[in-house]
């Protein structure tokens, strides 16, 4: 029996050493598959390696990792940034392989490459790439724009062009401005547009290529409008002059004298605008029927200024005053007697007319100053802004900003139309707001057409309204007004206008409610509260405007909520926030234009509030921002 028990233990003891051999030989196995498989798998990488330049159809192929190892040595290398799923990028691709194939013919060859700028993101900002595609010629390893036809024929001649050893860029277009030639040269020049940047400014790096493409055009007209810039960083004593306070400020100057830019900031509409702003801010007429069908159908007034010629001093000072508002208004000027018969003036008065469907009993047609030799600039352009809008004028789109700013403003809706079959009903409703405007000047009387202004209409809650006839008020500070619903006529008018002057009226605020509990470190500001925390003059405020779902808001939001914790014991600091999407901002100094939009409103100048712009939207960078603009912090910003 002892045997027979030994014996098993043997065979079993035979039997683990078998298994155990079998599992060391499988797992050996294993390692050598895995080996295997790891070497296979590091020739596959080696396949992948991405610092090597690949050829496609005669196309080299670079990225982030190649790029600096493959341009080392080489004079001439075209290159297209170009996006995958870019249609135009897809069709230049047969147009593209022939230009590689004609150019690897050239003596020398000059390399054809191209770049994924969504891969290839470090190089495709390096190069300042915004569109698809972007071809640039690499001469030493600096970027030659181009924007001519992309076609093989005029990309080769012009690559060809750039490869001769003895090619140099052209000189700047733009002239370089600094303190010891700034006063000359914009003081000697009719007109001239200069730009006041930073070298570390995105937009000014945006702009920069527009720009130079502009001012060389330009440069080619006759008379030239020249383009400058000032590197507002090192000449600071130029900026501070003329109140640069960001980047870039594009501003004009004629024989000296600034005025704003508002025109386009590429290179077409700088161009298009320059040349506009180049010509005289007046237009000469001479015949009697071109006033004549002016003050007859025309919807804008009529500016003529009367003179006994170009020489004439108050000519110069009636031309001054025109420049500085030449996008605002439309000016005439003459030094024809019979003209100046037909409007009743002399030489050296400007003259304002109303057209026809404007006039009324309770307002001259016209409007007459005469221009000495001690009359300002600012006495004509006053005289300008005073008179011309009538009693009761036509608010529209084209004419909003530039005629209809002045708040507080009466607007009375309804389908306005000055054409022959609706004129005399559109001049029915505008004659009992005419007998209201005239007892109350203080404010602007207009009329609308509700179709314009449906979606004002919609804000003051009137668009079902049902009536014929509308009527709201614009009020300072962005607040709005609406009358009730009811027949209009002059007295229900003039009685809502008496109520609002007594202060009786309540504005339409679009608005959440007001959060019972807001004592959290960040306070949620709604419509109905906003005057009440972000307007309160005991306390500072820094607001975010944002938007549920806005991407860059979510992101935002702990940084935000951190920012309010660290602030919670300063009692006369707010962190706020608001959706404004779900709430109106009842103030038009606090513009949302995108999200997230971020004010700063200090205690001392809640009309004027400073917009957040950093890049740094952290806790740190918003602190930054809150101790610099700040006028009631009580802790010591190294104790924050």
């Amino acid at each position: 029996m002892r045997k027979v028990a030994l014996l098993l233990i043997v065979l079993l003891g035979v039997a683990h050493f078998a298994t155990v051999s079998r599992c060391e030989d499988d797992v050996a196995e294993e390692k050598v598959e895995t080996d295997e498989e790891e070497s296979d798998d590091d020739e596959d990488d080696d396949d992948d390696d991405d610092t090597e330049v690949k050829e496609e159809n005669g196309v080299l192929v670079l990225n982030d990792n190649n790029f600096e190892t493959f341009m080392e040595g080489k004079d001439t290398v075209l290159i297209e940034f170009y996006a995958p799923w870019c249609g135009h990028c897809k069709q230049f691709v047969p147009e593209y392989e022939k230009i590689a194939q004609a150019l690897k013919e050239n003596d020398p060859p000059v390399p054809v490459a191209k770049v994924d700028a969504t891969v290839a993101s470090d190089l495709a900002t390096r190069f300042e790439v915004s569109g698809y595609p972007t071809i640039k010629i690499l001469k030493n390893g600096e970027p030659v724009d181009y924007d001519g036809e992309r076609t093989e024929k005029a990309i080769v001649a012009r690559v060809k062009e750039v490869a001769q050893p003895d090619w140099k860029p052209p000189p700047e277009a733009t002239l370089v401005l600094t303190k010891d030639n700034f006063d000359d040269t914009v003081n000697n020049a009719d007109i001239i547009l200069v730009e006041f940047y930073a070298p570390w400014c995105g937009h000014c790096k945006r702009l920069a290529p527009e720009y130079e493409k502009a001012a060389k055009e330009l440069s080619q007209r006759s008379p030239p409008i020249p383009l400058a810039k000032v590197d507002a960083t090192v000449e600071s004593e130029v900026a501070s002059r003329f109140e640069v306070t960001g980047y870039p400020t594009l501003k004009i100057f004629r024989r000296g004298k600034m005025f704003d830019y508002n025109g386009p900031r590429e290179k077409h509409g700088i161009v298009d605008y320059m040349g506009e702003q180049s010509g005289p801010p007046s237009k000469q007429i001479q015949a009697q029927k071109q006033v004549q069908e002016l003050i007859k159908d025309g919807d804008d007034a009529v500016i003529v200024g009367v003179f006994s010629g170009e020489q004439d001093a108050a000519y110069e000072i009636y031309i001054e005053a025109c420049n500085a508002l030449r996008e605002d208004f439309t000016f005439r000027h003459s030094f024809s007697s019979d003209l100046a018969k037909l409007l009743n003036a002399s030489p050296g008065q400007v003259v304002i007319v109303h057209p026809e469907r404007f006039r009324s009993k309770y307002e001259p047609a016209s409007h007459t100053l005469t221009v000495k030799d001690s009359t300002s600039v600012s006495e004509v352009q006053d005289f300008f802004k005073k008179h011309v809008s009538p009693l009761v004028g036509h608010r529209k789109p084209s004419n909003d900003a530039k005629r209809y700013a002045k708040r507080p403003m009466v607007v009375v809706y309804y389908g306005v139309d000055f054409s022959f079959d609706y004129r005399k009903a559109t001049q029915f409703w505008r004659s009992k707001v005419l007998a209201v405007a005239k007892d109350f000047p203080e404010y602007t009387f207009v009329i609308a057409d509700e179709e314009d202004y449906a979606e004002e209409l919609k804000g003051l809650g009137l668009s079902e309204s049902g009536e014929e006839v509308n009527v709201g008020i614009q009020g300072e500070g962005g607040k709005k007004y609406a009358m009730e619903p009811e027949e209009f006529d002059s007295e229900v008018l003039r009685d809502f206008v008496m109520a609002f002057k007594k202060g009786k009226l309540k504005p339409i605020i679009k608005s959440q409610p007001v959060p019972k509990n807001n004592k959290g470190p960040v306070k949620v500001v709604v419509g109905k509260n906003f005057d009440d925390i972000v307007m309160d003059t005991q306390k500072d405020v820094l607001i975010e405007f944002y938007a549920p779902w806005c991407g860059h808001c979510k992101k935002l939001e702990p940084d935000f909520l951190a920012l309010g914790k660290k602030y919670k014991g300063e009692k006369n600091l707010v962190i706020a926030k608001m959706d404004a999407t779900a709430n109106e901002v009842p103030n038009e100094n606090y513009k949302v234009e995108g999200f997230p939009t971020i004010y700063f409103a200090p205690s001392n100048s809640k009309q004027s509030p400073v917009k957040f712009e950093g890049g740094d939207r952290t806790v740190e960078g918003f602190s930054k921002f809150v101790e610099q603009h700040a006028t009631k912090l009580s802790q010591k910003k190294d104790e924050l």
